[in-house]
């Protein structure tokens, strides 16, 4: 919204101006420290994104905008992720390239491999939670050096955030209903130098949790990642839009008492953060804490941010 200089707006017009400034550029966390990833290109409902040496054309459903140049002439993509008009699609290889790969975040490493559905196995915005949830454990043990701080990762996927914080000396429960992406999370463990520290569990993340409230289990950090929609091992239907509250309260039935974080990401366009911080607000009610919700974006070469999904975020120190 464009606006004059302040004496010549209105009060209210340039109060309400601040605020939406205020809003849209400060609650959103950039994932900018990436050396091993960039996106170089935006448009037309398309990302050009460099992985390590790989340069790969994908879709991003936030891209609505016109691109500037062809991305698909760009000589260095080795792959093109294109969607059939039938429904998914697949990629198209114009360059030799490995099968998969390995690209370096500060002291994490990752495997990085084409998937279906476009995907990689690995979601870089999340590094600028991955950081925040390290500086949040590190600090816990600096304070309690013979205490342990226990971590459980729902929806857990490939394991970037369980890597992250196994990393800075949490003990992580990693939890997900797919059994090849908690054998990945494995390897990604092990290329960072995790060796013992992460237990990895296949099972269904809403069945997992009601059994850890029988067993009186409790966890300092609870972080989950829950899809748009899914399906667990024995056929449960997942469906965030109807799932997700009851979800995030049963979790708040297995915070500990001296509680590190609660980490909500969603990639679900329809959620905006004000949602995440609501649902954490009232799921998590009497608990204390500091509540705070986000974008995360990264940056690209164009000057722009890409928007990467929204998260939901409860701090207790």
């Amino acid at each position: 919204m464009a606006c004059a200089p302040p004496q010549f707006c209105g009060g209210a017009l340039f109060y309400f101006t601040f605020l939406y400034f205020y809003y849209i550029i400060l609650h959103m966390k950039t994932a900018d420290k990436w050396q091993d990833y960039k996106i170089l290109a935006t448009g037309d409902g398309m990302k050009l994104e460099r992985w390590g040496d790989v340069v790969l054309l994908r879709p991003d459903p936030q891209v609505i905008w016109r691109s500037s140049r062809d991305l698909y002439s760009y000589e260095g993509i080795n792959a093109v992720y294109r969607r059939s008009s039938k429904g998914g699609g697949g990629w198209e290889y114009r360059r030799p390239m490995p099968e998969e790969w390995v690209v370096t975040y500060r002291d994490l490493k990752f495997i990085v491999k084409p998937m279906g559905f476009k995907h990689t196995g690995l979601f870089p915005e999340q590094a600028a939670n991955w950081d925040g949830m390290r500086a949040l454990i590190e600090r816990r043990r600096q304070s309690d050096p013979a205490g342990q701080v226990k971590v459980l990762n729902l929806f857990a996927y490939t394991g970037g955030a369980s890597v992250a914080c196994a990393k800075s000396g949490a003990l992580v429960t990693h939890v997900d209903a797919a059994k090849g992406m908690v054998e990945r999370a494995g390897r990604n463990a092990r290329l960072s130098g995790i060796e013992s520290g992460i237990r990895y569990i296949v099972d269904d993340c809403f069945k997992f949790v009601k059994k850890e409230i029988r067993r009186g289990n409790r966890y300092d950090g609870i972080i989950m990642d829950p899809p748009s929609y899914g399906r667990g091992p024995g056929g449960e239907m997942w469906k965030i839009e109807d799932d997700i509250f009851d979800f995030v309260a049963s979790c708040a039935q297995v915070l500990s008492d001296k509680p590190l974080f609660v980490l909500i990401n969603s990639y679900t366009t329809g959620l905006q953060p004000t949602v995440l911080k609501n649902i954490l607000t009232l799921a998590f009610k009497g608990a204390g804490g500091t509540t705070e919700a986000y974008e995360l974006g990264l940056p690209t070469e164009e000057g722009i941010c890409l928007p990467c999904g929204a998260s939901g975020l409860i701090t207790f120190e």
